[in-house]
């Protein structure tokens, strides 16, 4: 469980911190609009006050708190399942980078009451409108990380080492 903690914790900080710079002291939420690596990486200031995409984002405090209790109902439960299931270290570390990105998107929330977005990836002709954070790569690589990275409960070790012989 140390490995999820440690996991979640660098993302959790790294996410806020990146947050803290780029919006309020490169002033991204006064300026708007700042392009690092056009067209490939560019800091567009954006308030997300749904999931993904902007969906379910009616802006209401109601939805607010169910985003909030459904983050936070997720991240308990893939702590039990980590803790009943035998992961190895890099399927816990995608554990935690997953908690710590969806608990930093929470604390967003709690404080602003909208999640900070401001990154912005466009490529090859392709203007992409949507603006996302690094909590965000977080949760997604540590959700493609316990998909390929969780071993199949029904191969057992044995089982397995029989097959490659």
């Amino acid at each position: 469980m140390r490995i999820i903690f440690w996991a979640g914790f660098a993302a959790f900080i790294l996410d806020q911190l990146s947050k803290y710079i780029v919006i309020h002291m490169m002033e991204l939420s006064r300026i708007r609009v700042i392009d690092v690596l056009p067209p490939l990486i560019n800091f567009r200031y954006g308030e997300n006050r749904g999931i993904n995409f902007g969906l379910f984002g009616d802006g209401s405090d109601a939805s607010r708190w169910i985003l909030i209790a459904l983050a936070c109902a997720i991240c308990v439960g893939i702590l039990v399942w980590a803790y009943r299931h035998t992961l190895g270290y890099w399927a816990k570390v995608s554990a935690g980078l997953l908690i710590g990105g969806a608990l930093a998107n929470v604390v967003d929330r709690l404080l602003y009451g909208y999640v900070l977005d401001f990154l912005n990836m466009s490529c090859c002709g392709i203007n992409n409108p949507f603006v996302f954070n690094i909590a965000d790569v977080f949760i997604f690589a540590g959700a493609i990380g316990l998909i390929f990275l969780t071993p199949d409960p029904r191969v057992s070790p044995r089982k397995s080492a029989k097959k490659g012989q």
